[in-house]
């Protein structure tokens, strides 16, 4: 049983929609209507940083991370995809993993950051991009439990 504490947010609920779980680590879904795909990738036990994990874990972490991105690229082509483990506000090990495009509110800057677009006043085209990715994440949710369940075979 991975170390739990009582007042963690990540150690008392998944972090987003569960995509995958497995022993040590789990993928979520984020909810986000501005960020179609963005996933994270929790380590389950609370640790704080990348060096509380063995080399085991870390490669591990990073393999799943890895995973994301490239189901994130096969499927939803991004053009740029942003990986992020901050644990600022929660310290609990994790990692961000954002598609982003040319034409999101914070585009090029981190999603944390000042919108450079106010909601409802992206480009005409990003409509029809959201809409476009929305059809698309059965197939990159499908996609990713496939590859993570694949990478626990190799």
């Amino acid at each position: 049983m991975s170390a739990r504490d009582p007042d963690c947010p990540l150690c008392r609920e998944d972090g987003g929609a569960l995509l995958w779980r497995g022993a040590h680590l789990r993928v979520v879904e984020v909810a986000d209507a501005d960020y179609p795909g963005f996933t994270r990738v929790i380590w389950n036990g609370h640790l704080p940083e990348m060096t509380s994990l063995s080399t085991h874990g870390r490669d591990l972490l990073m393999r799943a991370v890895y995973t994301v991105e490239q189901v994130q690229r096969d499927v939803l082509a991004p053009d740029k995809i942003n990986l992020a483990s901050l644990g600022n506000m929660v310290p609990h090990l994790h990692w961000h993993v954002i598609p982003r495009f040319r034409g999101d509110r914070h585009f090029p800057d981190a999603i944390w950051a000042t919108p450079r677009e106010a909601a409802g006043t992206e480009p005409p085209d990003w409509q029809a991009r959201n809409e476009r990715l929305q059809q698309l994440l059965p197939r990159y949710r499908n996609r990713l439990v496939e590859a993570m369940n694949a990478l626990l075979w190799h």
